[in-house]
């Protein structure tokens, strides 16, 4: 029996796990991708002996990368390797104040309270906090379709419903942690995990406290090779078991026929498929991909979650009594970063924080240097002076790196590479150039996400960041798993 055919937009990480699926799933799958690699945001870049990771720079729960390779029947390890770190971040503040995050949570609170004003005690009912909220909404929030009415008819969603009050939907995280913590410094570090999906603190809901269990309960990583390997070994485990990419290549539409996607059209030229899975940002595959369908105004005008201004520098120095791998540099914008956040802008979050990834491959930089990768949160593209934007926050940077680093930092960078919201956008078709899609910073955002299938178009599926369940490399692979379900479920095995 002739297998049935998929396509889908993109090979973004999400786009690389569900061809994986669907693959293990006896389907033929075909993946168009309009840049010359995979990835997406997740990506790298080599200039004068220097390479870079230019996308995400933290891994967590490898266990839904490793899912994929033993679903597959492939050995983990001969694809992809990885270490645990036991450190997870440094943090530097302006006080002088210095504190490591250690990966094991009785470590950690062990440093936390010779550093800050807080118990060990504290710390660790913290934590157990995090984990309960974690357990109680992660098979509900992150593992089904939320608009599926048999997802609410689980024993886990009534559990989840019936201890509501615990999970801290009607404060913010801000008050969470102010709740939790009298120095500010240490309310600073845990508001910083709202960042994690592109949000402010002081406005997503404090649920978000679970955030700090996949760090320290999972443990952070560092895949050998970089972070960019996380993508080359997913697409080398797709091309083994079969699956088609053509790069360079843009979809001009998705053919709908009588409310069925019925396939693609590429360059004028129609290719036909049973099923169609866009991992493009739902906003621009409305607005480009099924122009004619009516989209789902209120969650396509949703407000976008934060995006990023990165730095890519190549230092001619190594700081290893530093150890700047991962590292925190904590500010207030009102002092250097007002010019970022305007008042018409939906991102206001007055903390900002200059986040340093610096070499953990000997090859990643010449001897005697370190590739950085320095980022700080701004808002999406909405037209604003990013050329002047870009200017004054790399002085404000600068200044306040030599400051604290006590070094001429700017003497030092020998190779330089900007990477801001427009750029973001243009490459990656990610709507304002949003990291995460649509922002967390209301109680309902979970369930206005789009979800991942279309309820007015048969056969038409979505996966990725801008949709359930949202962003970040973990949820891109849980989307991936979603959208494989539902498909298994609809297409029964005959079918197939």
């Amino acid at each position: 029996m002739k297998r049935k055919k998929v396509i889908i937009v993109g090979s973004g990480i999400s786009g690389l796990a569900t061809a994986i699926r669907l693959q293990n799933q006896n389907f033929d799958v075909h993946v168009y991708e309009i840049n010359n690699a995979p990835g997406g945001k997740l990506t790298e870049m080599h200039k004068n002996g220097y390479r870079f990771d230019c996308g995400p720079s933290l891994f967590t729960m490898p266990q839904f990368i490793e899912e994929l390779f033993e679903i597959s029947g492939k050995e983990f390890s001969a694809y992809f390797q990885y270490i645990k770190k036991q450190r997870i971040c440094n943090y530097f503040y302006e006080d002088g104040t210095r504190f490591v995050a250690h990966a094991d949570e009785e470590e950690f609170a062990k440093s936390a309270a010779q550093v800050f004003e807080v118990s060990e005690l504290k710390i660790l009912e913290y934590f157990k906090k995090s984990k309960r909220k974690y357990d109680l909404t992660a098979s509900l929030f992150l593992e089904k379709s939320l608009h599926k009415l048999s997802t609410y008819f689980t024993r886990d969603t009534i559990k989840a419903i019936s201890k509501i009050g615990a999970l801290g939907i009607n404060k913010s995280l801000d008050q969470v942690n102010r709740e939790a913590y009298s120095d500010p410094r240490l309310v600073q570090l845990f508001n910083r995990y709202a960042t994690y999906n592109g949000s402010s603190p002081y406005r997503t809901p404090g649920i978000m406290s679970m955030i700090p269990h996949l760090e320290q309960y999972y443990g952070t990583f560092f895949p050998k090779g970089g972070m960019y390997s996380i993508a080359k070994s997913l697409h080398k485990l797709a091309v083994d078991l079969g699956v088609h990419f053509y790069f360079n290549t843009k979809i001009d539409q998705i053919i709908i026929e009588q409310n069925i996607a019925k396939g693609v059209v590429i360059e004028d030229k129609p290719y036909e498929a049973d099923l169609v899975i866009s991992n493009m940002d739902i906003v621009p595959t409305y607005q480009k991909l099924i122009p004619k369908a009516k989209a789902p105004k209120k969650i396509i005008e949703q407000p976008r979650s934060s995006s990023a201004l990165i730095f890519y520098w190549g230092i001619e120095k190594v700081f290893t009594e530093l150890d700047l791998h991962n590292i925190f540099f904590s500010g207030d914008y009102k002092e250097e970063f007002e010019y970022i956040f305007d008042k018409k802008q939906v991102y206001k979050d007055p903390t900002v924080y200059i986040n340093i990834t610096s070499k953990n491959e000997p090859l990643d930089a010449p001897k005697g240097c370190e590739n950085w990768f320095v980022m700080i949160n701004v808002p999406g593209n909405q037209g604003q002076d990013w050329d002047e934007i870009i200017q004054r926050s790399r002085r404000n940077i600068l200044e306040k790196l030599s400051r604290i680093l006590q070094e001429d930092i700017e003497s030092l960078i020998a190779v330089e590479e900007i990477l801001d919201p427009r750029k973001i956008e243009r490459n990656t078709q990610s709507y304002q150039g949003s990291l995460y899609g649509a922002s967390s910073n209301n109680k309902y955002a979970a369930f206005l996400r789009h979800p991942n299938f279309s309820k007015k178009i048969n056969n038409l599926y979505f996966c990725g960041g801008s949709v359930h369940p949202g962003g970040g490399i973990p949820l891109c692979l849980l989307s991936g798993k979603i959208v494989s379900e539902l498909v298994q479920k609809e297409f029964k095995p005959q079918d197939i």
